[in-house]
C-alpha cells in the first residue's frame, strides 16, 4: 500500500502560484494512480487533479484545469500540484491521494490519503 504525506501549502495572494509536494511510501508506488482532492470549510470533498501510474496522462477538474498541473516521478515517489492564478475560491485543505484506479480518486473513494495541507488565498 502507498500512504501519501503532503507538503507545500501556505498563505498566497490571489494571482500567485503555490506548488504541492506529495512524497508516497511503498515500493509499488508506480503500480499506482495518483491525485489530489481539496475540502473547504463547510463544503464537501473535490475532486482536483489525478494522474495515471506512467504519468503520460492527466484529468483536472473543471474548476482547476488551465490552472493547475498534476506531474508525478516515478523514481522519487513524488507527486506534485502546480498551481497558478489562484483565486480565493482554491482555499482548502488539499489532500494527496493514491488508489491503483484513477477512477477510485476522482469519485473520491481512494484507498489511501494523507494529513492534508492547507492552502490561503486572499484577496
Amino acid at each position: 500500500q502507498v500512504q501519501p504525506v503532503e507538503s507545500g501549502g501556505g498563505l498566497v495572494q490571489a494571482g500567485d502560484s503555490l506548488r504541492l509536494s506529495c512524497a508516497a511510501s511503498g515500493r509499488t508506488f508506480s503500480s499506482y494512480a495518483m491525485g489530489w482532492f481539496r475540502q473547504a470549510p463547510g463544503k464537501e470533498r473535490e475532486f482536483v487533479a489525478g494522474i495515471i501510474r506512467s504519468g503520460s496522462s492527466a484529468y483536472y477538474a473543471d474548476s482547476v484545469r488551465g490552472r493547475f498541473t498534476i506531474s508525478r516521478d516515478n523514481d522519487k515517489n513524488m507527486v506534485y500540484l502546480q498551481m497558478s492564478s489562484l483565486k480565493p475560491e482554491d482555499t482548502a485543505v488539499y489532500y494527496c491521494a493514491a488508489d491503483q484506479k484513477l477512477h477510485n480518486i476522482v469519485v473520491l473513494k481512494p484507498e489511501s490519503w494523507g494529513q492534508g495541507t492547507q492552502v490561503t488565498v486572499s484577496s
